[in-house]
Order: C-alpha cells, then sequence, then structure tokens
C-alpha cells in the first residue's frame, strides 16, 4: 500500500471515528407495525377497516425480547434511532475492513 493510500485511510477511519460521536439517539431494536380488531361488535374494524397502526420497538431485555409501545409523537425519534444504528453498524463494517487492510499491509 502507497503512503498516499495509507494517509487516505486513516483520514477516513478518523471522520468515521468522530461520527461516532454524533449518533447519541441511536436504538438497537426492529420496528413493528401492527393493525388489529376490537370486541366491539358494530365497529367499523370487524368490516376490514383494522385500528392502527400501533408501533413498536422491539428490543433485547436481559435476554429477552421485549416490544415497547411507540407513541404517535415519537415514531419520527424512534425511526432515527433506528437509523442511527443502522449507520454504527456501517461504520464498524468500514473501520474493521480498514484495519484489517492496514493489519496485511503490516505484515509485508
Amino acid at each position: 500500500m502507497s503512503r498516499r493510500t495509507a494517509k487516505k485511510q486513516q483520514e477516513e477511519r478518523g471522520k468515521l471515528l468522530a461520527e461516532l460521536g454524533t449518533l447519541s439517539r441511536l436504538l438497537h431494536g426492529s420496528w413493528v407495525e401492527r393493525y388489529s380488531v376490537c370486541a366491539r361488535e358494530n365497529c367499523k374494524c370487524r368490516s376490514g377497516e383494522r385500528h392502527g397502526p400501533r408501533r413498536y420497538l422491539v428490543v433485547n431485555e436481559e435476554g429477552r425480547q421485549r416490544q415497547k409501545y411507540v407513541a404517535n409523537a415519537q415514531v419520527q425519534v424512534a425511526l432515527e434511532g433506528l437509523a442511527q444504528y443502522r449507520r454504527l453498524r456501517e461504520i464498524v463494517e468500514r473501520i474493521t475492513q480498514i484495519n484489517l487492510t492496514v493489519m496485511k499491509e503490516a505484515e509485508l
């Protein structure tokens, strides 16, 4: 690897590490939207127009999956948190690739 390439990768790694500090609202979980039918006999949901969507964030707590209700006012915040978690994973993957390249070059 040339010095120029090595310097570029170090700069990219530095930028990625700095970006990690901006991911303050990340949420590790899955998004679920549900529509439901109620118990009222004459409700519109009985004819196909279900209630909802009701939104949940599915997270792991103490080794078990838990569904956390997300109020309508918090939907955008939750979706942003999930997007930040996806970005975190992308950053970790890219830093891993850079570090593997650096390790391989150090062997040569």
